[in-house]
């Protein structure tokens, strides 16, 4: 992660003096165009009050810390879990909110936000951040209609683009941003692809989920296209049944994400006839 100012050693920045209240202070989190939908379930959330830091917590890709009206506050920092400096802001008269951009590239842990008054440390405060994906659900066109499929692949007489894709739902439980750069599928799948030419994603470099928050990611890989490779597995009169693993590669701390699911492929030999069941393993 490139900070926003120069690199400045921990000690440098946490300044203290004789009788100076430090607040400590827990931090809460929240999590905003991507290759499918994005849905929230929780609101944001705040750290409790700790001297004049009134609020620290994510929001977006931001780190948002508020200060108190009257607080003799005239500077913030952030220092990175590594003890480096992240950045540093000014409080303008009557501005009582600073922000620091993080995006997706910044290292996991814990953060610590310093309020000074000149070259004394008014309050302090720390804020755990760290990101948790998971895969929560995988489907398909044909068994699951009302996704925005035209939207993402565009209106076809056929259907033979959007019966080919699947769709994959994460969902980030951490405490901060992440981001989806890699998506594919492993196994018996008609097109196992471990290397999709691009990143798997349809029409997306990645795809930013932030805490909190629900991703619908569609793929570009044609795992499920009729055209069965050399290791898939497809339709048959008589059934097929296997399993297949879905992949997620995400940006912070280049984590990978995998989950197995079952499938039976029944009814047709074609696969636009086919019906394809697919259930948790």
């Amino acid at each position: 992660m490139i900070p926003t100012d120069s690199r400045i050693d921990r000690r440098t920045v946490l300044r203290t003096f004789g009788g100076a209240a430090l607040a400590s202070v827990a931090g809460c989190l929240d999590g905003s165009r991507n290759s499918g939908t994005t849905t929230s379930d929780q609101t944001s959330a705040a750290t409790e009050r700790a001297g004049p830091l009134s609020r620290i917590a994510v929001e977006g890709q931001a780190i948002v810390v508020e200060v108190d009206a009257d607080a003799p506050v005239e500077q913030v920092n952030l220092i990175q879990p590594n003890g480096e400096l992240f950045g540093k802001r000014g409080l303008a008269a009557g501005a009582r909110q600073v922000s620091f951009e993080i995006g997706t590239a910044y290292e996991p842990g814990e953060y610590h936000v310093v309020a000074l008054d000149g070259d004394e440390t008014v309050a302090e405060g720390s804020l755990e951040i760290s990101p948790q994906i998971e895969i929560q659900d995988v489907g398909l066109f044909r068994n699951v209609p009302d996704k925005p499929w035209d939207e993402v692949y565009g209106e076809s007489p056929t259907d033979a683009k959007k019966n080919g894709e699947a769709f994959v739902t994460v969902k980030n439980r951490g405490s901060g941003p992440n981001a989806i750069v890699e998506l594919y599928f492993a196994g018996d799948v008609p097109n196992p692809i471990e290397n999709p030419r691009g990143n798997g994603i349809y029409e997306e470099s990645s795809v930013v989920v932030p805490a909190g928050e629900t991703v619908d990611i569609f793929s570009s890989s044609f795992p499920f296209g009729s055209a069965i490779g050399e290791d898939g597995m497809g339709c048959s009169t008589d059934g097929n049944r296997g399993q297949f693993t879905v992949v997620v590669d995400t940006r912070v701390a280049a984590r990978q994400v995998t989950k197995e699911y079952n499938v039976a492929y029944t009814d047709a030999e074609e696969m636009q006839n086919c019906e394809i069941t697919i259930s948790e393993a």
